[in-house]
């Protein structure tokens, strides 16, 4: 007679490398890595499966000769089923030296957002059906902040992207498709386990109103300052298993595969990523270690 559902879903883009992809979520992280940092990134989530996600994003940001001051854009187009979200951030960055190692930085980040519904993907019950409308590429601002305290061993970070919840469809003034605040923790630590072995674990922790706990843990080995090895596991989700090479002191490559642990491991064959992230450095100033993070 009576029966209860609860559903449960992503809402920000979901990244397998968010340690290299960090200015989407944080805006504190610009201008962080002292260099022009330009990076590319694709991902094809739960790949056979129809209407699953898939994401593009990209991103520039680099500190500001002379001052504590860091800036960035990122752009990020988000595709899942009938739905499409194009996101255009601007971020800043104000960095303080706390102790000869340790530097904190705060963030602002101002975004605008564009949501496209093509009704023509759904299959309704009833045809045309007045309340399902199309629409194309309806926008919201949104701003969001961070702080994040690094050295060249450790990464703390706290952010919040967006602090407006935003209604992306609602019926009869019920929100049916809403963009709630996320909350993100990361944090990360290099140990060197030898002089051509370093070791990284680090994770992200995401939190949402309404939603489970989403937990992210990962390790990975970079061997001879070249080869980047390691693997993943998100909380009741998948593990993933990832890759990188340094190809030069400012072009890498890297590429992850996400299995997943639910029942939908039945029905696709996993998640790709693949990102390209190249850098700038000044001549005087140019990293002999790449940087882990």
């Amino acid at each position: 007679m009576l029966t209860g559902l609860v559903s449960t879903a992503q809402q920000d883009a979901q990244y397998t490398h968010y340690m290299y992809n960090t200015i989407n979520i944080n805006p504190a992280y610009a201008g962080s890595r002292g260099a022009l940092s330009v990076f590319g990134l694709h991902r094809t989530q739960w790949v056979g499966l129809d209407g699953a996600p898939v994401t593009n994003s990209a991103s520039v940001n680099f500190p500001i000769e002379n001052s504590n001051l860091g800036v960035g854009m990122s752009f990020v187009n988000d595709r899942i089923g009938p739905t499409s979200e194009n996101l255009i951030s601007v971020d800043v960055s104000y960095t303080i030296k706390t102790s000869e190692t340790y530097k904190l930085s705060f963030g602002i980040k101002g975004s605008a957002n564009l949501f496209d519904l093509d009704v023509n993907k759904l299959n309704p019950e009833t045809q045309n059906d007045p309340l399902l409308q199309n629409f194309s590429n309806k926008f919201s601002p949104n701003f969001g902040a961070g702080v994040y305290l690094h050295s060249d061993k450790l990464y703390l970070g706290l952010s919040v992207p967006n602090f407006f919840e935003t209604n992306r469809y609602s019926d009869n003034e019920i929100a049916i498709n809403k963009e709630r605040m996320n909350y993100y923790i990361i944090g990360g630590y290099v140990f060197d386990l030898s002089p051509s072995i370093k070791f990284k674990p680090a994770f992200l922790s995401k939190i949402i109103e309404g939603a489970p706990l989403q937990l992210d843990v990962s390790g990975n080995f970079l061997l001879f300052d070249k080869l980047v090895l390691g693997a993943a596991w998100r909380w009741d989700a998948a593990v993933s298993f990832m890759a990188g090479f340094q190809i030069t002191n400012g072009l890498y490559i890297g590429y992850g595969y996400d299995l997943e642990t639910t029942k939908l491991r039945h029905y696709n064959s996993g998640s790709h990523e693949i990102f390209l992230r190249f850098e700038l450095f000044k001549k005087q100033e140019r990293v002999v270690s790449p940087r882990f993070f």
